[in-house]
């Protein structure tokens, strides 16, 4: 297959830009990410769809991925609790390498073709269960060994790539494919792709939970309440919802612990 995320830059001899010269060149070809992502919607929401009616049965989603993918799947499964006050093992990532390669780049991780299935295994992954891997290549042995294990368990597929017609795609019953181009910097794919993976996530996730129920009207009503800024937006929350003074809707908030509970019992 042809890997673009590794065709050359359109930009030669960077490193004898000036620093203004570097940034517009960057930020050109950030432009052009959201346009790549607009073009696969109808991928994503096919996945969206098919990850949602899992989900509503029962099922977990997982996140599999090396590298900046990893981290990126990583990161958006730790916020998933948060936002939408989902249990921690609701939606998990798994990288390559183990929690040490968030930090520090583990040696050949991403090579093990075996290895995801073992990671995946520690969480009892089964048929009810929504398995996403993440790689701009298209290639990872580690991401490609997880989903085809996976696939023959029965466990729904998918995954967020930045090259078409790869060994992943094939692995995946509901491929997003987002084709970035070049890289500016060749081959750096915590760029581009890695923006693109982020966009993707974020369109995912959060559409997946809207449609569980996580939220009402536009507002995170089941947001996990960590911080004074949360506590005060859960606050106002509650006033522009009951039409309550600030007080009322603090004393709620206290006695209930979150948005949803304290709106609930005031309707009741």
């Amino acid at each position: 297959m042809i890997r673009v995320t590794e065709q050359e830059s359109h930009y030669n001899n960077i490193d004898q830009m000036s620093i203004l010269e570097i940034l517009h060149g960057i930020n050109k070809e950030d432009q052009t990410v959201p346009l790549a992502v607009e073009k696969v919607i109808p991928q994503i929401e096919k996945l969206a769809e098919a990850v949602t009616e899992r989900m509503k049965a029962g099922g977990r989603l997982f996140y599999i991925g090396a590298g900046t993918s990893g981290r990126l799947g990583v990161v958006d499964a730790s916020e998933c609790p948060p936002t939408f006050g989902v249990p921690f093992d609701y939606v998990v990532g798994i990288i390559a390498g183990g929690d040490t390669a968030i930090r520090k780049a583990v040696e050949n991780a991403e090579d093990d073709a075996d290895q995801a299935w073992n990671d995946l295994s520690e969480y009892q992954i089964n048929e009810k269960d929504c398995l996403i891997g993440l790689a701009a290549s298209g290639t990872t042995p580690y991401v490609i060994g997880g989903l085809h294990t996976a696939r023959e368990k029965g466990v729904l597929t998918g995954c967020i790539v930045c090259n078409e017609g790869g060994p992943i795609a094939a692995e995946s019953d509901y491929p997003v494919e987002v084709v970035v181009g070049p890289e500016f910097l060749t081959g750096s794919t915590r760029m581009k792709s890695g923006t693109a993976q982020k966009l993707v996530l974020n369109m995912l996730s959060t559409t997946v939970m809207i449609k569980l129920g996580k939220v009402k009207g536009n507002k995170m009503v089941d947001m996990q309440l960590t911080n004074h800024k949360l506590v005060n937006r859960g606050i106002d929350m509650i006033m522009e919802e009951l039409n309550i003074d600030q007080a009322s809707a603090e004393a709620l908030l206290n006695k209930h612990g979150s948005v949803r509970k304290a709106v609930d019992a005031a309707h009741k």
